[in-house]
């Protein structure tokens, strides 16, 4: 373990939940700012509109094309 010595100046059960801790709080703000910042995420939750946008393919010309 590369860090293993970090237990003998701080106790693992400090140091375990501090660093739960902070994993839940930078999890919870990156949510918050998802939801918070696009117009997508919250009606992507609520099924959104169902307008897609669908793209008309046209066949190539078959003929030889002259200039």
């Amino acid at each position: 373990m590369n860090q293993g010595r970090i237990w003998c100046v701080v106790n693992p059960t400090v140091g375990l939940p501090m660093f739960l801790g902070t994993v839940l709080v930078i999890a919870l703000l990156v949510h918050y700012a998802v939801l918070s910042h696009t117009t997508w995420f919250a009606g992507y939750w609520q099924g959104g509109a169902k307008s897609h946008v669908t793209a008309v393919v046209t066949p190539a010309p078959t003929g030889a094309v002259t200039q």
